[in-house]
């Protein structure tokens, strides 16, 4: 490298699919003395931060608020609407669907999962012909990733609902929207997702420390009807709670909730078009440039269908031991952290050395992603790697609207 330079000194850019970039005005809120829990100003912002949540879920469900995270969030769902010796299925489209699996396999369920690889989405024939093969209804839920944050393929979730009862199949539709709440598209009542599990640390633009449970009435029938149910994980007294505390099993997480509830303030603002709006075209800025510098090089674009993208999170591989190095160097150099590569190839297997990840969700803007680009592009200069020419500036023509 000719330039030791570091130019690292600054405020850091965490362009990693989560933790997301924490907007001042959530810091500001989160920065104060702890409340009183028992009275007063915090159960007031609790009880506005409800509806707000299914404005940004598009439901007029109900929701469940946990101390955890997206991990978390999982079991809860899981432990609601499952017994050992249940049955589900996974169609899984990268690491978090096969995670989610496995947390139901570890509270005794019967796992049976689709794997369809980590450059493409769920293929709904196949589900169909699963759903057909179960004359007796022994499967209980599917398991879906809306986005998966490893592979960063966006599944079609409406069409997955149109594949379930296209068979009449009474099965649950259980969707993960951890990394693409607030980001991508997602119409829980109009798509007819049963439970919906998110977290703070993304799209939300909160810290990590709270998970969502959004669950209708058909899901709300199936937890009644379970012999037991973990005291704590228990969705129905969170969800109408009798007294305060029972909202969150206990104490509150009290700061959290100051920054959640301005964290909904600045989305609602903004309206969830808008903000939908903005993750497309940051998405398709990021995309401009990657293309480009594929075309002398070897970075590619993990799915190659934009229609399949994430607007959130975009995975790349530009070939071992490039994506360490690259990595490695804005860091160092810039104060730019780009995502590490997760399950697109084994840590021990040399090719995870390529692959690395970009975070574009929640409180993100045009020239933040600008400077992302021109650090990665920096960085590829800087380490002598093979790339196309131009890929800012093909870049600040999508961000002009040309």
């Amino acid at each position: 490298m000719k330039n030791q330079l570091t130019l690292a000194h600054g405020r850091d850019y965490l362009a990693i699919p989560g933790p997301s970039v924490i907007p001042d005005a959530v810091l500001r809120a989160m920065h104060r003395a702890s409340p009183n829990i028992y009275d007063g100003e915090l159960i007031e912002i609790t009880h506005s931060i409800i509806p707000d949540l299914r404005k940004v879920a598009r439901t007029e469900q109900q929701v469940a608020i946990y101390m955890c995270n997206g991990h978390g969030a999982w079991e809860a769902a899981l432990s609601n609407v499952l017994a050992p010796g249940d049955k589900v299925l996974v169609p899984a489209v990268g690491s978090f669907g096969i995670g989610w699996g496995e947390m139901a396999t570890g509270l005794g369920a019967e796992v049976e999962v689709i794997d369809f690889g980590r450059t493409g989405p769920m293929d709904m024939g196949r589900i169909t012909e699963a759903l057909l093969a179960d004359k007796a209804h022994q499967i209980k839920a599917v398991l879906a990733v809306h986005v998966d944050t490893s592979s960063s393929i966006r599944n079609d979730i409406a069409a997955l609902r149109r594949a379930v009862d296209g068979v009449g199949h009474p099965a649950l539709l259980m969707v993960d929207c951890i990394a693409s709440l607030g980001c991508d598209e997602f119409e829980m009542d109009a798509w007819g997702v049963d439970v919906m599990v998110a977290a703070s640390q993304k799209g939300l633009m909160v810290p990590p420390g709270l998970g969502f449970v959004f669950f209708n009435d058909k899901a709300a029938a199936v937890r009644d009807a379970m012999v037991r149910v973990s005291r704590y994980w228990d969705w129905a007294p969170r969800a109408a709670p009798e007294v305060f505390y029972q909202y969150f099993g206990g104490t509150a997480p009290t700061h959290h909730l100051y920054g959640l509830r301005t964290a909904l303030d600045m989305i609602l603002d903004e309206g969830m078009d808008h903000v939908w709006a903005r993750h497309q075209r940051l998405a398709q800025t990021i995309w401009a440039a990657c293309g480009v510098w594929g075309q002398g090089g070897p970075l590619m674009m993990n799915v190659a269908d934009p229609t399949q993208r994430s607007h959130a999170v975009t995975t790349l591989n530009i070939g071992a031991p490039y994506g360490t190095e690259l990595r490695g160097w804005t860091q160092q150099h810039l104060g730019l952290t780009l995502g590490i590569s997760l399950g697109m190839a084994a840590p021990d297997d040399p090719a995870w050395h390529g692959y690395f990840r970009l975070g574009h969700m929640g409180h993100v803007n045009g020239q933040m992603i600008l400077g992302l680009l021109g650090g990665i592009e920096a960085g590829l200069c800087a380490l002598d790697i093979p790339h196309g020419q131009g890929a800012v500036g093909a870049a600040a023509k999508v961000i002009a609207g040309h």
